[in-house]
């Protein structure tokens, strides 16, 4: 392999700090391919060339002279604009936050940038305020995908998809409330991390619903999204709900997946799939099999009602936090997440109540629905991915209908808080990628990602790289 852009996150990492190749070469490398597909892609929202080619050449000087300040020392990243770097603009997709300059930074940043070693290329687009599965953004313009332009890259992390898959970063943050990370992981085809709520801080970043957001990797591969993930899970002062939390587990993500349990669900996440993606989703039962896992069947409760009570609290959550710019800079939306918001005052504070009082019993009944399942399997969506024509809710009559097909397998495991690994599982006849979930138990992040590692040690749709065309 002759391009250091083409290198996983891992293998970029141990080649920086054993300097057989500098971080200056891995920046140009990436700004080389930025600029070539960049135009095509709409991937990135701000490219901060000149600084990061600085960062690059003062880690190579500080690797030279005091060896590496942490894994990713010297690895050039960019992330959905929705983290906060200090003194950095973080519009978050949108006119409302335009040129606002972020105070401090993300917690998940300065662990990444500050004490990792990472250094910043710039800033990925997104659907505006995180609130959109398709990444349609008017704001911006689209993000557009790899595989095909024509389509869509899935939302909100639509940016952090559409640049991991072209190789245009080595990894990114993105976030998951309703599905942002696993439906830009799938329409993409990459891997995406969509941990337990409550494991990694969310401090300093853009909220949409504070009891759902969860923060998470989309990279290559399951290894490079356990890397990620070992350097930003853990307690975090600034944000209560990970008190407590454990930090990532290496040995259990490395763990053999021989004897693991997985469900396969009777109804719901294998209704009405198309055959591209039922073939896939048989594909990846042979594939488990072959590696030593066993299979059950699983009645799941109501999943519909799961989303439904999903739906209540993020739009509940999100349109308290946008209260006040809705009352004096409601013109600066745009009309499709204006009225998204504008719904979430038609809740009353007692719908609102019931479906966070409804999340314990819920998960209860989910929990004994599986008895001693370690992973349900699930496709990601029924579909490739659609275009950006047929999703447009201001062009279509059918684009809602469209979307909700679309993401109606990602809210139940947001309301339900569990850990999700999204994995490459092959392509349509088109040549569009589909993926497969790997759907875990709570707190066990470590094990879906075991999972996602010894499959994608037999499988290869995860190395693929989309062609400039």
């Amino acid at each position: 392999m002759t391009d250091p852009a083409l290198l996983s996150l891992a293998e970029i990492a141990a080649r920086i700090r054993s300097r057989a190749l500098s971080s200056v070469e891995a920046t140009q490398a990436l700004l080389a391919r930025i600029a070539q597909w960049q135009p095509k892609l709409n991937a990135y929202v701000r490219i901060e060339a000149d600084e990061a080619l600085q960062a690059a050449r003062e880690a190579d000087g500080h690797l030279a002279r005091s060896g590496p300040k942490g894994p990713l020392h010297g690895v050039p990243l960019a992330h959905k604009d929705m983290y906060y770097f200090a003194g950095k603009p973080a519009g978050c997709g949108s006119k409302v936050r335009d040129g606002w300059i972020a105070p401090e930074s993300s917690t998940v940043i300065r662990r990444l940038h500050d004490e990792a070693g990472a250094i910043r290329l710039g800033a990925l687009n997104m659907a505006e305020f995180a609130y959109g599965p398709t990444g349609h953004n008017a704001w911006h313009g689209h993000a557009r995908n790899p595989w095909n332009t024509a389509h869509i890259t899935g939302g909100s992390s639509s940016g952090s998809g559409a640049a991991v898959a072209a190789r245009l970063t080595y990894a990114a943050l993105g976030s998951d409330t309703g599905g942002s990370i696993r439906l830009p992981a799938h329409f993409c085809g990459v891997t995406g991390l969509k941990v337990s709520y409550g494991r990694v801080s969310r401090a300093n970043a853009m909220p949409l619903s504070f009891t759902l957001d969860t923060v998470g990797p989309l990279a290559q591969s399951a290894e490079d999204c356990a890397l990620i993930a070992e350097i930003i899970f853990g307690a975090d002062p600034l944000d209560p709900v990970t008190d407590g939390a454990p930090a990532w587990n290496k040995a259990a993500a490395e763990r053999p997946v021989g004897g693991l349990k997985v469900g396969i669900p009777n109804s719901f996440y294998v209704d009405d799939l198309e055959p591209d993606v039922a073939a896939a989703l048989d594909e990846t039962k042979r594939t488990l099999e072959k590696l030593g896992a066993g299979f059950v069947s699983v009645d799941l409760p109501d999943q519909t009602a799961v989303a439904a009570a999903a739906l209540i609290v993020i739009a509940c959550e999100a349109t308290s936090f946008h209260a006040p710019w809705l009352r004096t800079r409601a013109e600066d939306y745009t009309p499709q997440v204006r009225n998204r918001l504008e719904n979430g005052l038609a809740y009353s504070a007692i719908e609102y109540l019931e479906a966070l009082r409804w999340r314990g019993p819920a998960l209860a009944a989910h929990l004994a629905a599986i008895g001693d399942v370690d992973i349900v399997l699930a496709p990601a969506s029924r579909a490739a991915a659609p275009t950006i024509e047929e999703t447009d809710v201001g062009g279509g009559t059918n684009a809602e209908a469209v979307i909700f097909a679309l993401t109606r397998f990602m809210r139940p495991i947001n309301y339900l808080g569990l850990p999700v690994l999204s994995a490459p599982a092959g392509h349509s006849r088109a040549g569009l990628p589909i993926g497969m979930q790997f759907i875990g138990r709570p707190h066990g992040d470590e094990t879906v990602v075991a999972l996602g590692r010894a499959f994608q040690t037999v499988t290869d749709a995860h190395r693929r790289v989309p062609q400039l065309s």
